[in-house]
């Protein structure tokens, strides 16, 4: 190829780079009528069945956001009030880092918490996050327990086979 078709094939190549970075998007296309006999099975579905007897899951906390605390609080309230899976869930929630903030005393999520200790939940606090902190069991809501790592729990209850949600 000669010095002048490689010049040519350059200017080419970058006036269609350029132009492509600059043409107006093409219309979307509109969507098409949904499956018929999906919709209709999807109309009837009412959420999978609880088919076991028994269900366990470990929710993560890690996180001071009072937003996502609250969410995770009310997520496993939801869980425990599923008609589905009354009487057949046993939860756990694991708090470390951030998340350390709700289980100490005096914050406004002490009800939430309490309704889930009151419900049979596991409350248990990452020791380390609470020496990174400089909190005392003193500091923290009486009726939580301590395990030395939130992350060691995890690893254990999945490897339990425990559902992990992290909201």
């Amino acid at each position: 190829m000669t010095l002048f078709a490689r010049f040519l094939l350059a200017g080419l190549l970058v006036s269609v780079a350029t132009h492509a970075q600059t043409a107006p998007a093409a219309p979307a296309s509109p969507l098409t009528p949904p499956n018929a006999a999906v919709a209709a099975k999807a109309a009837q579905f009412t959420g999978a069945p609880a088919s076991r007897a028994h269900y366990r899951a470990v929710y993560q906390l890690d996180s001071d956001d009072p937003k996502l605390i609250s969410k995770t609080l009310h997520n496993m309230l939801n869980a425990l009030n599923d008609p589905r899976l009354k009487g057949k869930l046993e939860l756990e929630l694991v708090v470390f880092s951030g998340g350390t903030v709700a289980f100490k005393k005096d914050q406004p999520y002490e009800a939430d918490v309490l309704a889930l200790q009151q419900a049979g939940v596991i409350l248990a606090q990452c020791q380390n996050s609470m020496n990174a902190y400089k909190l005392t069991k003193a500091d923290m809501l009486p009726y939580i327990s301590v395990v030395p790592t939130g992350n060691g729990e995890l690893i254990i209850r999945q490897a339990e086979g425990w559902a992990l949600v992290h909201p």
